[in-house]
């Protein structure tokens, strides 16, 4: 059985870690405000890009002359699977379950003979993976030093993206990211970028402004495509890395305060324990000292 001294200094040491839960939690509280603005102000623009290149990539269905982003290689061996996770730890099981995501759809591809190629952004994906999937990740990315993401710094791993795929390292890119719904939600999600797949529009149904209107572009669709298809590269991934965000400051948040309250249960019992222990210790020797004024 520990000592009083033993005990007492426990409590202080869980004493201690409450309290930097506690302020963790704070801190991602205060975070998650900003982030999740940031990640609900980029969807509606992610979301229209999507609908003006579904539109614009149904009249190239069947032809020869359509993109090769939309089209892809015509092959399906090579698949790139770009992760995007976490700098830091701390947020229960955020990055695990993107790495667990990815890791199974990479495991599925290898068993139908399919080669695999990894690049993660953010380190805590890449020390998710690097145990049994390492000699996959061909490239790692870290956006440590970056106190706030601006989508100039999410184009470079788009452009990174698109250098392999114009060199023909793979025929399909996968991203994985985890969609923030809320605080205790953060879904992991798997989105495809290359070749690009869009919801097809159902005929007769209206547009986000209400209408059904039929545009003519201005230069020829062929050139749009080709401009707007690497952008949607870009612009996918920034709004994925801003999920991310929104969902990282979520995930701690709860840990966090999963994480107090599992320290005040510790410290309610170990301060129980130590006041019984101290009780029957100022019990014996009260019995000692009455023993031994009875012997003289």
């Amino acid at each position: 059985m520990a000592s009083l001294k033993d005990l007492k200094n426990r409590i202080a040491s869980v004493k201690a870690t409450q309290k930097i839960t506690k302020a963790m939690q704070m801190v991602a509280a205060a975070k998650l405000r900003r982030a999740q603005e940031a990640a609900e102000a980029s969807r509606p623009y992610a979301e229209r890009m999507g609908t003006v290149l579904g539109n614009l990539a149904a009249g190239f269905e069947g032809r020869d002359d359509a993109p090769k982003l939309m089209t892809g290689t015509g092959k399906d061996q090579i698949h790139l699977l770009l992760v995007c996770t976490a700098e830091r730890g701390l947020c229960g099981g955020f990055n695990s379950s993107i790495a667990k995501l990815a890791r199974e759809h990479a495991n599925k591809l290898m068993a139908e003979g399919k080669t695999v190629r990894i690049v993660t952004v953010g380190k805590k994906g890449y020390d998710a993976l690097k145990r049994d999937m390492g000699q996959y990740v061909i490239e790692k990315i870290e956006l440590r030093g970056l106190k706030k993401i601006n989508f100039s710094d999410t184009k470079a791993v788009g452009d990174l993206v698109l250098k392999l795929f114009n060199e023909e390292q793979f025929d399909v890119c996968t991203l994985f990211y985890a969609q923030f719904q809320s605080v205790i939600s953060q879904i992991p999600t798997a989105k495809q970028l290359i070749p690009a797949v869009f919801e097809a529009k159902e005929e007769g149904n209206a547009d986000a402004d209400g209408s059904d209107a039929l545009y003519e572009y201005e230069p020829d669709e062929h050139v749009i495509l080709e401009d707007l298809l690497p952008r949607n590269i870009a612009v996918q991934i920034y709004s994925a890395i801003l999920e991310n965000a929104a969902s990282e400051q979520g995930a701690r948040m709860s840990a966090m305060d999963n994480a107090t309250r599992n320290a005040g249960e510790m410290i309610n019992k170990l301060t129980t324990t130590y006041n019984r222990q101290r009780q029957a210790q100022i019990t014996t020797e009260l019995i000692e000292i009455i023993a031994g004024a009875e012997a003289l």
